[in-house]
């Protein structure tokens, strides 16, 4: 079955960009010229897929509005003959389908996965974070959608990660099946660099099959009184329900202060109009 949904999880409140975030959402954050979650849309598109279904908070009209017509302004563009900027506009809007469901409490991001249920119903579908973005030829999406295709079964993606930050990710037990793709046997949630059974992190994305939100609705309470994903996976990769896929691309986690800027660098630098002032200007500052 094609992946036609995408859930965003866009609910936190992004406390690591505090006080930026205090107003603005963190997936509003701009990269360039374009906020994060709009790379996060855009790449879900290039995949194929339909409707985006951005789970919210009360504190994130934003990223609604983002997306939707802003007839004022549009008139005016259109009145002053600003035609690119005006096609921009509406190219935004027309990408998808969007579908905003709130998530009423913080109760992790399992909870958060477990609020698009209604909307998604019995298929499968991507789960895209919407602070994080891969620069790469390829979408990444569109990388793990092979392995799907082949196993039938839910496809994560990751990554290798330096054994010092190993503690800060989800790493997975593998066991490899093919080139760059795995069979996850467990997902452990932040270990200890000791303890790590791999140095494969589990970042940015997923394709989920829908028995993901049974496992959800069964899933205990953990850390923090939350609900986690992880949890839910670790029973699909018990059953032999879970596949990685290593894919291509540079990451960045936008969340991520020094990570931000380095996106901003990157992406500016692969820009026609900005990419040689900006070179020459970091030319001159190295010096």
């Amino acid at each position: 079955m094609a992946i036609r949904k995408a859930v965003i999880p866009a609910a936190g409140l992004g406390t690591r960009f505090l006080p930026a975030s205090k107003v603005v959402p963190k997936e509003m954050l701009p990269i360039v010229d374009r906020p994060v979650i709009q790379y996060v849309v855009e790449e879900a598109v290039a995949a194929g897929v339909e409707q985006i279904i951005v789970v919210t908070s009360q504190s994130k009209r934003a990223l609604e509005d983002h997306f939707d017509t802003h007839y004022e302004l549009e008139a005016r563009l259109a009145a002053a003959g600003k035609e690119e900027q005006l096609a921009e506009l509406r190219r935004i809007t027309s990408l998808a389908e969007f579908v905003y469901v709130r998530q009423p409490a913080p109760l992790g991001n399992g909870h958060a996965v477990l609020c698009a249920k209604h909307v998604v119903g019995n298929e499968p579908f991507a789960m895209l974070w919407g602070d994080d973005l891969i620069d790469s030829e390829v979408p990444c999406l569109r990388q793990l959608l092979p392995v799907y295709e082949r196993y039938g079964a839910s496809v994560a993606a990751v990554m290798q990660v330096p054994r010092e930050v190993i503690p800060r990710y989800g790493i997975c037990r593998v066991e490899p099946v093919a080139a760059r793709t795995y069979r996850v046997q467990e997902l452990v949630e932040k270990p200890p660099i000791e303890r790590a059974p791999s140095n494969l992190a589990a970042v940015k994305e997923y394709i989920l099959t829908p028995d993901i939100f049974e496992l959800l609705e069964r899933t205990p309470v953990g850390q923090g009184g939350e609900i986690w994903l992880a949890d839910a996976l670790n029973v699909q990769a018990r059953e032999g329900g879970l596949y990685a896929y290593e894919f291509e691309g540079r990451r960045y986690d936008v969340g991520d202060k020094l990570e931000f800027l380095q996106a901003n660098v990157a992406l500016g630098l692969k820009r026609r109009d900005l990419g040689p002032g900006l070179r020459a200007f970091l030319r001159d500052l190295a010096l």
